[in-house]
């Protein structure tokens, strides 16, 4: 389980017929909004080249100086005006803003730019423009949702410069009237840093995708957003009524009265749910049949902590340390890992949390590393993740002594990706013990004992010997993501088989179904962490499969816990039984539909 966030095919799942008003696009935030639209795009004006003499180059380059000292005095008032967001989504756009300022430092962005102007003698807005591309074009290459995320920022912020060249103001900038839906072709985060919450109800653009630092912010805000409908823009004229299905990803146009009116009695539901979901918090997820599961939230920026104990997370059961290797050109050391973790270790109090080691590689390459490795012919099979670590042994170290010394601060679990021999578990094992000798001769606080160390069951082969895993991990985090893909041979990004990767092929199921009775045989926890643990629909299965604890996006705790409580595992233990004997997905998929339709009815009932 690599990337535990929604994929093409759940997304798929939500489709549906389009009509003549209907664009489609990816569902992004949830909720309904409906109001005037406000054209945000300020179009792709052509970017004008031109070949400049020899004497001119000293004045292009302090035109681009002048232009680049007006795009960081703008970034400064966007921080400024970040003071009123909430405070998760604040720290998100003061960590972005500050990248961003980075980048217009003495970087290679700015540096690239003066090159091209001096060696090619052409104008700045030219020198921009093939600057930007090439950077983009190279991270976009590692095919990568996350790394095509970080392209986008310096898209953004060449289109910033590009705007400051041609003295354009951005839309957004002179405000948006109340109870509006914000349009765009692209809502780059520096836009959302624009909106005012209390003034705009919904977002649609035809760009942009669940990944993205937009997407981000909009579910921070708590905004329905739609993103990727295309001809958005072309569509919709300002100030005409639309409609914002963030739920299922839908944008409809000068919606008819009876839609208007059907979405509004959708809306009133949608409040009423909210409220009722919201009192769960402080219960327990806990079965009719009184067993009680274990709800954690899948992590990834310390933005994230206050969401996640808002919703009634129990722990962080998936930390990706991806992000602090992100948008640099030098590793961090262990020191500024050690603070970044401390912050999550204690944001969390008491709550356990689980430290994944770093999982790139392959098609997924951070930018101080890109020099050092060669990405494989089949970048999914070749030298990422636990391989990746182990190869390279002074990566993993740091890592792992930040993380050691973090273990004082509260309870951690150190996570081990892609592992699949028992050796891979015993060789990490013996790292951390030397680090920790070394840390306590210099009187350095660790915990007593050692963190515990799990393995994810991501690929078949580690299912397929979970019980010599069992023996040497303390715990299992099953990824079922990655899980599926590798078990299927299904690219989910390529569109041409993404409708075949399913969760729920019965060859996946008996591999879930095997690591956790060799978790449960050898007295350790076992988790799910992939994208199905946060999808009610999965929750019957997944606990009569075995699974214990379940890890999920913040968002989708408070609907997974009343899952549960309207639920009786023995009844799931039954379906489950069922399900793992049949021979076809789709007969998976009648079956648990069915369970759930005749729970959700009696669940009505006793509510």
């Amino acid at each position: 389980m690599r990337t535990e966030k929604k994929t093409k095919t759940s997304q798929n799942r939500r489709r549906t017929k389009p009509i003549t008003n209907m664009l489609q696009g990816l569902a992004i935030a949830p909720g309904i909004a409906i109001g005037p639209a406000f054209i945000a795009d300020i179009g792709t004006a052509p970017v004008p080249e031109y070949s400049i003499k020899a004497k001119q180059v000293p004045d292009e380059c302090k035109r681009f100086t002048r232009c680049v000292a007006r795009s960081r005095r703008q970034i400064a008032t966007l921080s400024k005006k970040t003071a009123s967001l909430p405070t998760e989504t604040r720290d998100e756009m003061v960590n972005l803003l500050d990248a961003h300022r980075q980048m217009l430092k003495d970087s290679r962005l700015v540096r690239g730019v003066q090159k091209r102007i001096e060696k090619s003698k052409t104008n700045a807005e030219s020198a921009v423009a093939a600057e930007v591309s090439e950077l983009v074009d190279k991270f976009h290459a590692m095919d990568d949702p996350y790394l095509a995320a970080r392209g986008a920022e310096i898209r953004e912020l060449g289109n910033r410069l590009l705007r400051n060249l041609a003295a354009a103001l951005h839309p957004l900038e002179a405000g948006v009237p109340e109870g509006s839906i914000v349009v765009a072709a692209e809502l780059t985060p520096s836009d959302a840093a624009l909106l005012d919450p209390k003034a705009v109800t919904g977002i649609a653009s035809e760009a942009g995708g669940a990944e993205g630092h937009a997407a981000i912010m909009a579910r921070a805000l708590d905004l329905p957003t739609v993103l990727g409908a295309e001809n958005l823009v072309d569509t919709v004229r300002p100030g005409v009524t639309i409609i914002v299905d963030g739920d299922q990803g839908l944008v409809l146009i000068d919606p008819s009265k009876k839609q208007i009116s059907e979405y509004r009695a959708r809306q009133r539901v949608q409040r009423q749910d909210t409220k009722r979901l919201a009192k769960l918090k402080r219960l327990p997820a806990r079965t009719q049949d009184d067993r009680d599961i274990a709800l954690h939230a899948n992590l990834e920026l310390p933005r994230e902590i206050e969401g996640a104990k808002a919703n009634g997370a129990q722990g962080i059961g998936l930390l990706r340390t991806e992000f602090m290797y992100m948008n640099r050109e030098t590793l961090p050391g262990e020191d500024e890992q050690f603070k970044m973790l401390a912050r999550f270790v204690r944001g969390m109090g008491n709550r356990p949390v689980t430290v994944r080691t770093l999982d790139i590689g392959g098609d997924k390459m951070v930018m101080p590393l890109e020099n050092e490795i060669v990405p494989g012919p089949n970048p999914a099979l070749g030298l990422r993740a636990l391989r990746l670590s182990l190869r390279t042994p002074e990566l993993l170290d740091t890592q792992l002594a930040a993380m050691l010394r973090a273990s004082a601060l509260g309870s951690i679990r150190i996570l081990l990706p892609m592992a699949s021999t028992p050796s891979d578990v015993t060789t990490v094992r013996a790292h951390i013990s030397r680090i920790a000798r070394r840390l306590k001769r210099k009187d350095v606080a660790i915990a007593d004992p050692l963190p515990p160390l799990g393995v994810m069951i991501e690929v078949p082969a580690a299912a397929l010997i979970a019980d010599a895993l069992a023996q040497v991990a303390d715990f299992f985090a099953i990824g079922t993501n990655d899980l599926t893909m590798y078990t299927l041979a299904i690219d989910r990004s390529d569109e041409a088989v993404a409708h075949l990767y399913n969760p729920l092929h019965p060859a996946v199921l008996r591999l879930i179904k095997m690591a956790t009775e060799a978790a449960l045989h050898a007295r350790i926890p076992v988790s799910v962490c992939g994208e199905i643990a946060g999808d009610p629909e999965f929750t019957p299965l997944l606990l009569g499969l075995g699974v214990r604890e379940l890890s999920m996006s913040s968002s989708a705790l408070p609907r997974v816990k009343d899952k549960i409580r309207h639920m009786a595992l023995s009844d799931a233990q039954r379906l489950a039984d069922h399900l793992k004997i049949q021979g076809s997905p789709e007969k998976v998929a009648d079956l648990l539909s069915a369970f759930n339709k005749a729970g959700n009815k009696a669940g009505n009932k006793a509510s």
